[in-house]
């Protein structure tokens, strides 16, 4: 998977301008068994990880993050920056069926 190391300090920069929840982000968040905070997500921005890029998705330009909320729960963020803001696609508590043990790979199927 490309990692361009620009699209973190892209996403970083859109986060300081603003952030907008998408409605899917916020459905996926308020889930009982996730219950992910505006404050998790803006953690795991500030000082997660690129772990996919996607350049061409449909939405525009959108990556992969891994970071941890206040807790300490790992979490994936999906966003795409913009240049007004960073629009929060969604994001969720990784499942280890889903992802190996890092938290950063794809199980292959």
């Amino acid at each position: 998977m490309n990692r361009d190391p620009d699209t973190i300090n892209s996403v970083r920069k859109s986060a300081l301008k603003r952030i907008i929840y998408l409605p899917h982000a916020v459905r996926q968040m308020s889930k009982p068994d996730r219950m992910i905070s505006i404050s998790d997500v803006r953690k795991a921005v500030e000082q997660g990880e690129l772990v996919e890029d996607y350049p061409e998705d449909a939405r525009g330009h959108s990556c992969l993050i891994l970071g941890h909320g206040i807790d300490g729960t790992p979490i994936h963020v999906v966003c795409s920056p913009k240049t007004d803001y960073l629009a929060i696609i969604t994001a969720y508590i990784p499942s280890s069926q889903e992802w190996e043990p890092d938290l950063k790979e794809r199980k292959r199927l």
